[in-house]
Protein backbone atom coordinates (compact mmCIF):
# COMPACT_ATOMS: atom_id res chain seq x y z
CA UNK A 1 0.00 0.00 0.00
CA UNK A 2 2.88 2.49 0.77
CA UNK A 3 4.68 1.65 -2.59
CA UNK A 4 1.28 2.53 -4.48
CA UNK A 5 0.82 5.72 -2.57
CA UNK A 6 4.38 6.57 -2.70
CA UNK A 7 4.26 5.66 -6.82
CA UNK A 8 1.42 8.35 -7.43
CA UNK A 9 2.95 10.31 -5.31
CA UNK A 10 6.01 11.24 -7.10
CA UNK A 11 4.20 11.14 -10.35
CA UNK A 12 1.94 13.94 -8.96
CA UNK A 13 5.08 16.00 -8.04
CA UNK A 14 7.48 15.08 -10.53
CA UNK A 15 5.01 15.91 -13.49
CA UNK A 16 3.87 19.03 -11.64
CA UNK A 17 7.62 20.19 -11.75
CA UNK A 18 7.59 19.10 -15.60
CA UNK A 19 4.56 20.62 -16.27
CA UNK A 20 5.17 23.97 -14.40
CA UNK A 21 8.90 23.96 -16.78
CA UNK A 22 6.37 23.48 -19.88
CA UNK A 23 3.92 25.99 -19.11
CA UNK A 24 6.57 28.52 -18.93
CA UNK A 25 8.23 27.79 -22.10
CA UNK A 26 4.86 27.73 -24.00
CA UNK A 27 3.62 31.09 -21.81
CA UNK A 28 0.79 29.40 -20.17
CA UNK A 29 0.50 32.25 -17.45
CA UNK A 30 -2.46 33.10 -15.69
CA UNK A 31 -2.34 37.32 -15.40
CA UNK A 32 -3.37 38.83 -12.32
CA UNK A 33 -7.08 40.76 -13.40
CA UNK A 34 -10.60 41.87 -11.75
CA UNK A 35 -11.72 38.43 -12.15
CA UNK A 36 -8.97 36.60 -10.48
CA UNK A 37 -7.83 35.78 -7.08
CA UNK A 38 -4.67 36.23 -7.46
CA UNK A 39 -2.18 38.88 -7.71
CA UNK A 40 1.25 36.98 -9.20
CA UNK A 41 1.36 35.99 -12.86
CA UNK A 42 1.43 32.28 -12.39
CA UNK A 43 1.82 29.25 -14.76
CA UNK A 44 -1.26 26.94 -15.29
CA UNK A 45 -1.49 23.43 -16.52
CA UNK A 46 0.29 21.75 -13.40
CA UNK A 47 -3.01 19.43 -13.06
CA UNK A 48 -1.66 17.40 -15.97
CA UNK A 49 0.33 15.40 -13.70
CA UNK A 50 -2.90 13.97 -11.92
CA UNK A 51 -4.55 12.83 -14.87
CA UNK A 52 -1.82 11.02 -15.52
CA UNK A 53 -1.14 9.53 -12.29
CA UNK A 54 -5.32 8.81 -12.60
CA UNK A 55 -4.69 6.93 -15.79
CA UNK A 56 -1.60 4.73 -15.07
CA UNK A 57 -3.79 3.94 -12.13
CA UNK A 58 -6.87 2.85 -14.24
CA UNK A 59 -4.36 0.73 -16.88
CA UNK A 60 -2.58 -1.04 -14.39
CA UNK A 61 -5.69 -2.10 -12.27
CA UNK A 62 -7.71 -3.35 -15.34
CA UNK A 63 -4.52 -4.86 -16.10
CA UNK A 64 -4.46 -6.36 -12.99
CA UNK A 65 -8.46 -6.90 -12.62
CA UNK A 66 -9.97 -7.95 -15.72
CA UNK A 67 -13.16 -8.06 -14.33
CA UNK A 68 -13.02 -4.16 -13.32
CA UNK A 69 -11.58 -3.54 -16.88
CA UNK A 70 -14.79 -2.40 -18.69
CA UNK A 71 -15.42 0.29 -16.22
CA UNK A 72 -11.97 1.33 -15.66
CA UNK A 73 -12.01 1.73 -19.91
CA UNK A 74 -14.84 3.83 -19.82
CA UNK A 75 -13.11 5.88 -16.79
CA UNK A 76 -10.21 6.40 -18.75
CA UNK A 77 -11.57 7.73 -21.93
CA UNK A 78 -13.84 9.60 -20.20
CA UNK A 79 -11.02 11.12 -18.29
CA UNK A 80 -9.07 11.92 -21.69
CA UNK A 81 -12.21 13.67 -23.19
CA UNK A 82 -12.57 15.98 -20.20
CA UNK A 83 -8.50 16.59 -19.62
CA UNK A 84 -7.76 17.03 -23.54
CA UNK A 85 -10.32 19.59 -23.56
CA UNK A 86 -8.81 21.47 -20.57
CA UNK A 87 -5.33 21.00 -22.15
CA UNK A 88 -6.72 22.53 -25.36
CA UNK A 89 -8.40 25.67 -23.41
CA UNK A 90 -4.90 25.61 -21.06
CA UNK A 91 -3.24 26.58 -24.21
CA UNK A 92 -6.06 28.38 -26.44
CA UNK A 93 -9.35 29.80 -24.65
CA UNK A 94 -11.71 27.64 -26.61
CA UNK A 95 -15.89 28.53 -25.99
CA UNK A 96 -17.89 27.06 -22.94
CA UNK A 97 -19.98 25.33 -24.89
CA UNK A 98 -17.96 23.25 -26.46
CA UNK A 99 -16.13 22.17 -23.49
CA UNK A 100 -19.15 21.66 -22.27
CA UNK A 101 -20.28 19.23 -25.28
CA UNK A 102 -17.01 17.14 -24.52
CA UNK A 103 -17.85 17.13 -20.72
CA UNK A 104 -21.53 15.73 -21.71
CA UNK A 105 -19.84 13.24 -24.03
CA UNK A 106 -17.42 12.14 -21.25
CA UNK A 107 -20.83 12.10 -18.89
CA UNK A 108 -22.52 9.72 -20.98
CA UNK A 109 -19.58 6.97 -21.66
CA UNK A 110 -19.23 6.74 -18.07
CA UNK A 111 -22.99 6.74 -17.58
CA UNK A 112 -23.42 3.97 -20.11
CA UNK A 113 -20.37 1.84 -18.63
CA UNK A 114 -22.12 2.40 -15.19
CA UNK A 115 -25.87 1.23 -16.18
CA UNK A 116 -24.33 -1.76 -17.50
CA UNK A 117 -21.54 -3.64 -14.87
CA UNK A 118 -24.46 -2.19 -12.30
CA UNK A 119 -27.41 -3.54 -14.67
CA UNK A 120 -28.95 -0.51 -13.11
CA UNK A 121 -30.04 2.39 -15.62
CA UNK A 122 -30.79 4.73 -12.99
CA UNK A 123 -27.35 4.58 -11.60
CA UNK A 124 -26.12 5.50 -15.26
CA UNK A 125 -28.22 8.50 -15.10
CA UNK A 126 -26.96 9.77 -11.36
CA UNK A 127 -23.46 8.55 -12.79
CA UNK A 128 -24.08 11.32 -15.80
CA UNK A 129 -25.37 14.26 -13.25
CA UNK A 130 -22.29 13.52 -10.84
CA UNK A 131 -19.94 13.73 -14.08
CA UNK A 132 -21.14 16.92 -15.40
CA UNK A 133 -21.72 18.66 -12.22
CA UNK A 134 -18.75 17.77 -10.69
CA UNK A 135 -16.36 18.39 -13.43
CA UNK A 136 -17.47 21.80 -13.82
CA UNK A 137 -18.07 22.47 -10.14
CA UNK A 138 -13.80 21.75 -9.53
CA UNK A 139 -13.70 23.74 -12.57
CA UNK A 140 -15.52 26.74 -10.82
CA UNK A 141 -13.79 26.55 -7.41
CA UNK A 142 -10.34 25.97 -8.46
CA UNK A 143 -9.84 30.36 -7.75
CA UNK A 144 -7.10 30.38 -4.48
CA UNK A 145 -3.84 28.56 -3.56
CA UNK A 146 -4.37 24.75 -2.38
CA UNK A 147 -8.11 25.08 -2.27
CA UNK A 148 -9.13 22.38 -5.28
CA UNK A 149 -6.52 20.33 -4.83
CA UNK A 150 -6.43 19.61 -0.87
CA UNK A 151 -10.22 18.89 -0.95
CA UNK A 152 -9.51 17.03 -4.09
CA UNK A 153 -7.18 14.50 -1.87
CA UNK A 154 -9.69 14.43 1.00
CA UNK A 155 -12.21 13.86 -0.85
CA UNK A 156 -10.62 10.86 -3.11
CA UNK A 157 -9.33 9.18 0.24
CA UNK A 158 -12.36 9.05 2.25
CA UNK A 159 -14.15 7.73 -1.27
CA UNK A 160 -11.66 5.22 -2.07
CA UNK A 161 -12.09 3.78 1.93
CA UNK A 162 -16.34 3.47 1.03
CA UNK A 163 -15.88 2.19 -2.11
CA UNK A 164 -12.94 -0.23 -1.40
CA UNK A 165 -11.56 -2.86 -3.82
CA UNK A 166 -10.19 -1.66 -7.69
CA UNK A 167 -11.83 1.80 -7.39
CA UNK A 168 -10.43 2.13 -3.76
CA UNK A 169 -6.91 1.61 -4.90
CA UNK A 170 -7.75 4.25 -7.80
CA UNK A 171 -8.73 6.96 -5.51
CA UNK A 172 -5.68 6.67 -3.05
CA UNK A 173 -3.61 7.10 -6.37
CA UNK A 174 -5.82 10.06 -7.18
CA UNK A 175 -5.58 11.05 -3.63
CA UNK A 176 -1.13 10.46 -3.74
CA UNK A 177 -1.24 12.64 -6.92
CA UNK A 178 -3.00 15.61 -5.83
CA UNK A 179 -0.75 15.54 -2.35
CA UNK A 180 2.34 15.31 -4.74
CA UNK A 181 0.91 18.17 -6.44
CA UNK A 182 0.26 20.46 -3.10
CA UNK A 183 3.53 21.74 -2.34
CA UNK A 184 3.88 23.54 -6.01
CA UNK A 185 0.65 25.02 -5.13
CA UNK A 186 0.06 25.73 -1.32
CA UNK A 187 1.14 27.93 0.53
CA UNK A 188 2.11 29.86 -2.05
CA UNK A 189 1.00 28.89 -5.42
CA UNK A 190 4.05 28.20 -8.59
CA UNK A 191 1.50 26.78 -10.83
CA UNK A 192 -2.25 26.21 -11.06
CA UNK A 193 -4.06 23.04 -11.94
CA UNK A 194 -5.41 24.51 -15.24
CA UNK A 195 -8.42 23.64 -17.16
CA UNK A 196 -6.76 20.14 -17.68
CA UNK A 197 -6.76 19.58 -14.07
CA UNK A 198 -9.41 20.87 -12.24
CA UNK A 199 -12.21 19.58 -14.82
CA UNK A 200 -10.14 16.04 -14.37
CA UNK A 201 -10.37 16.09 -10.67
CA UNK A 202 -14.04 16.67 -10.52
CA UNK A 203 -15.10 13.57 -13.45
CA UNK A 204 -12.39 11.59 -11.22
CA UNK A 205 -14.29 12.18 -7.91
CA UNK A 206 -17.93 11.67 -9.77
CA UNK A 207 -16.50 8.11 -10.45
CA UNK A 208 -15.46 7.09 -7.03
CA UNK A 209 -18.67 8.67 -5.76
CA UNK A 210 -21.27 6.64 -8.17
CA UNK A 211 -18.89 3.41 -7.74
CA UNK A 212 -19.16 4.70 -3.54
CA UNK A 213 -22.71 5.00 -3.88
CA UNK A 214 -23.65 1.82 -5.60
CA UNK A 215 -21.77 -0.44 -2.29
CA UNK A 216 -23.66 2.09 -0.20
CA UNK A 217 -26.69 1.37 -1.30
CA UNK A 218 -29.62 3.60 0.21
CA UNK A 219 -27.21 4.81 2.22
CA UNK A 220 -25.52 6.62 -0.88
CA UNK A 221 -26.29 9.93 0.74
CA UNK A 222 -22.89 9.82 2.91
CA UNK A 223 -21.02 10.17 -0.11
CA UNK A 224 -22.60 13.70 -0.22
CA UNK A 225 -20.60 14.80 2.87
CA UNK A 226 -16.82 15.02 1.62
CA UNK A 227 -18.42 17.12 -0.89
CA UNK A 228 -20.40 19.64 0.96
CA UNK A 229 -18.03 22.70 0.87
CA UNK A 230 -17.98 22.88 -3.10
CA UNK A 231 -21.15 21.82 -3.94
CA UNK A 232 -22.52 24.42 -1.51
CA UNK A 233 -20.19 27.11 -2.30
CA UNK A 234 -20.73 26.13 -6.54
CA UNK A 235 -24.12 25.92 -6.14
CA UNK A 236 -25.27 28.45 -4.44
CA UNK A 237 -23.07 31.09 -6.11
CA UNK A 238 -24.19 29.70 -9.82
CA UNK A 239 -27.81 30.15 -8.63
CA UNK A 240 -27.05 33.79 -7.40
CA UNK A 241 -25.73 34.74 -10.07
CA UNK A 242 -28.74 33.04 -12.44
CA UNK A 243 -31.10 35.12 -10.48
CA UNK A 244 -29.40 37.59 -11.65
CA UNK A 245 -29.61 37.72 -14.89
CA UNK A 246 -25.14 37.41 -15.50
CA UNK A 247 -23.72 35.49 -17.32
CA UNK A 248 -22.71 32.33 -15.41
CA UNK A 249 -20.38 30.74 -17.35
CA UNK A 250 -17.66 33.80 -17.51
CA UNK A 251 -15.06 34.06 -14.93
CA UNK A 252 -15.80 36.03 -11.64
CA UNK A 253 -14.51 36.21 -7.70
CA UNK A 254 -18.31 35.61 -5.92
CA UNK A 255 -17.73 32.32 -4.46
CA UNK A 256 -17.86 32.72 -0.55
CA UNK A 257 -14.19 31.05 -0.52
CA UNK A 258 -13.21 34.43 -2.86
CA UNK A 259 -14.79 37.09 -0.93
CA UNK A 260 -13.34 35.10 2.36
CA UNK A 261 -10.23 34.88 1.28
CA UNK A 262 -10.22 39.26 0.37
CA UNK A 263 -10.58 39.17 4.06
CA UNK A 264 -8.02 36.58 5.45
CA UNK A 265 -5.76 35.39 2.95
CA UNK A 266 -5.69 32.64 1.04
CA UNK A 267 -3.92 30.15 3.61
CA UNK A 268 -6.38 30.69 6.02
CA UNK A 269 -9.57 29.27 3.49
CA UNK A 270 -7.71 26.81 2.60
CA UNK A 271 -7.00 25.55 6.07
CA UNK A 272 -9.99 25.92 7.17
CA UNK A 273 -11.96 24.47 5.00
CA UNK A 274 -9.96 21.29 4.74
CA UNK A 275 -10.81 21.44 8.38
CA UNK A 276 -14.77 21.16 7.88
CA UNK A 277 -14.19 18.08 5.11
CA UNK A 278 -11.88 16.57 7.18
CA UNK A 279 -14.95 16.75 9.66
CA UNK A 280 -17.24 15.55 7.01
CA UNK A 281 -15.49 12.69 6.11
CA UNK A 282 -15.25 11.54 9.75
CA UNK A 283 -19.35 11.90 9.74
CA UNK A 284 -19.70 10.34 6.60
CA UNK A 285 -17.56 7.11 7.92
CA UNK A 286 -19.76 7.01 11.10
CA UNK A 287 -22.72 7.09 9.43
CA UNK A 288 -22.03 4.83 6.38
CA UNK A 289 -21.58 1.85 9.48
CA UNK A 290 -25.35 3.17 10.44
CA UNK A 291 -28.45 1.32 9.33
CA UNK A 292 -31.46 3.59 9.63
CA UNK A 293 -31.58 5.55 6.34
CA UNK A 294 -33.45 8.15 7.46
CA UNK A 295 -31.32 8.78 10.28
CA UNK A 296 -28.98 9.50 7.64
CA UNK A 297 -30.54 11.52 4.96
CA UNK A 298 -31.58 14.05 8.14
CA UNK A 299 -28.03 14.25 9.18
CA UNK A 300 -27.14 14.94 5.49
CA UNK A 301 -29.45 17.81 4.96
CA UNK A 302 -28.66 19.24 8.41
CA UNK A 303 -24.70 19.37 7.10
CA UNK A 304 -25.78 20.76 3.87
CA UNK A 305 -28.44 23.50 5.49
CA UNK A 306 -25.34 24.64 8.12
CA UNK A 307 -22.94 24.99 5.03
CA UNK A 308 -25.88 26.84 3.14
CA UNK A 309 -26.14 29.25 6.23
CA UNK A 310 -22.44 29.46 6.73
CA UNK A 311 -22.47 30.36 2.93
CA UNK A 312 -24.60 33.34 3.63
CA UNK A 313 -22.65 34.52 6.17
CA UNK A 314 -19.43 35.11 4.93
CA UNK A 315 -21.25 36.45 1.52
CA UNK A 316 -22.56 39.42 3.77
CA UNK A 317 -19.30 39.64 6.27
CA UNK A 318 -17.33 40.16 2.30
CA UNK A 319 -18.43 43.28 1.41
CA UNK A 320 -14.68 44.97 2.57
CA UNK A 321 -11.59 44.36 -0.06
CA UNK A 322 -8.36 43.64 1.99
CA UNK A 323 -5.98 42.80 -0.92
CA UNK A 324 -3.84 39.61 -0.20
CA UNK A 325 -0.73 38.17 -1.59
CA UNK A 326 -0.65 35.03 -3.28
Amino acid sequence: MWQWLLIYFCIGAAGTWLARHYAIRQSLIDQPGERRSHDVATPRGGGIAIVIAALVAACALGLRRPMDAPLLAAFAVGLVLVAGVGWLDDHRPLSPWWRLLVHAVAAALLAFAVADVYQSPWLGLVAFVAAMTLTNVWNFMDGINGLAGSQAAIAAAGLAAIAGGTWGLLGLAIAAACAGFLPFNFPRARIFLGDVGSGAIGFCLAALAVVASARLGARFWVVLLPLAVFLVDAGLTLLRRLLRGERWWTPHTQHAYQVWARRVGHVRVTLACAAVSAVALAAAFWLASQADVAFITGITLAWYTCCAFLWVGLQKAGTSRVPTQN
